[in-house]
């Protein structure tokens, strides 16, 4: 491995860099993105039985925050509620809305970053194939023969910066991809689990008390 790079020369080690970044981000969002983590199948129908006759108090609410990120907007919903008995559905769905918005940024930390890394890993790449190729050039001596050790070495650096560059990206972009479509899976999933608790808490709502004339 140690003489891959030394081949490949300089050029190769923002690569190198790129790829334990990339690795470390990949193995954290696939972590991150677990179902468990992010949206547990029953969780919403144990949220409607617990609160089918009474409102939880504040423990049990904030343990179903810490639960999950949609536990986090669930919560809130609740908290909502509880903070305001005659506060209007329009009030609820704005709560959930922006508990919402929290969740989609936590679910896209560091997703820039790796998008930024499968578009820049080619271009790096591509940096060392054009430094190959001016060792190349510069191997050529002015009475018209080349020095074989500079051509080689130019040669190295090229196709080596080219396939390093194309081995981080493919897998950056496929991981990219993957996670861009479990985050937009799980914004859905939120959004009908927001739906269908609006009714379900509206039933604790006080309506407002009408003035006599």
């Amino acid at each position: 491995m140690f003489s891959i790079i030394q081949a490949a020369g300089w050029p190769i080690w923002p690569l190198i860099l790129c790829s334990v970044v990339a690795l470390a981000l990949i193995i954290e969002r696939v972590s991150s993105l677990r179902t468990a983590r992010v949206a547990p199948p029953k969780l919403l129908d144990e949220v409607i039985s617990v609160t089918r006759a009474h409102l939880p108090g504040a423990d049990v609410v904030n343990k179903l925050a810490d639960n999950s990120i949609l536990g986090m907007v669930l919560a809130t919903g609740l908290r909502t509620v509880i903070a305001d008995p005659r506060l209007t559905e329009p009030v609820l769905r704005a709560s959930f809305e922006s508990a919402g918005r929290v969740a989609v940024h936590r679910m896209e930390r560091y997703m820039n970053t790796i998008g930024t890394i499968a578009s820049a890993a080619p271009l790096l790449g591509l940096m060392g194939t054009v430094i190959g190729m001016i060792e190349i050039f510069g191997s050529q001596a002015p009475t018209g023969g080349s020095n074989p050790a500079m051509l080689a070495h130019g040669i190295s650096i090229a196709l080596y910066n080219t396939a390093f560059g194309l081995i981080i990206a493919i897998p950056a972009l496929i991981a990219y991809r993957y996670f861009r479509g479990r985050i937009e899976e799980y914004t859905l999933e939120m959004e009908q689990a927001a739906e269908r608790l609006v009714p379900h808490l509206m039933r604790f709502s006080v309506p407002p008390v009408k003035k006599a004339p």
